[in-house]
């Protein structure tokens, strides 16, 4: 197994990282008319709570990661989503888990926002006001501001 794109906080995270198991998860980038991407934290009880991700969650067996993200995107938030654009991909190395993000970029969902796990919301522009950042979501941001920037 190659390198993982990212490894987070060093100790211990990237050592033996071909034994662990990669987890699939799916991640949407929600984008609204006025160009704004939904940012949310991560659950009490998590790892990493407070710090701001993109929604999304793992693959559950035999699902593709549009199904997951709608699923997740539903359970989490509350929207269903419509046209799913999958758009990059990226392995993290974390402390706790080898994970393989799957982003998806979505302008297309129904329902109102429903925070069922708890979390905070915010609509964010780049760069984004929000703080601590998930250290998996900083490349993402890094990535939409080489895009408007004519660059990605």
């Amino acid at each position: 197994m190659n390198r993982p794109d990212l490894v987070v906080d060093g100790g211990g995270a990237g050592q033996g990282a071909a034994h662990r198991p990669l987890v699939d998860v799916a991640v949407g980038i929600l984008i609204d008319a006025q160009g704004h991407y939904l940012l949310t934290t991560r659950p009490v009880g998590k790892a990493y709570a407070g710090h701001w991700e993109f929604p999304g969650g793992k693959l559950e067996a035999g699902e593709t990661v549009e199904e997951a993200l709608r699923r997740e995107l539903k359970e989490e938030i509350g929207v269903t989503v419509g046209a799913v654009e999958l758009w990059r991909r990226s392995v993290v190395d974390y402390p706790h888990a080898l994970v393989n993000l799957h982003f998806c970029k979505v302008r297309d969902w129904t329902g109102s926002l429903h925070m069922h796990e708890g979390q905070a919301h915010s609509w964010e522009r780049l760069p984004v006001r929000c703080s601590p950042v998930l250290p998996g979501t900083i490349p993402v941001l890094d990535w939409l501001a080489s895009e408007a920037d004519g660059q990605g």
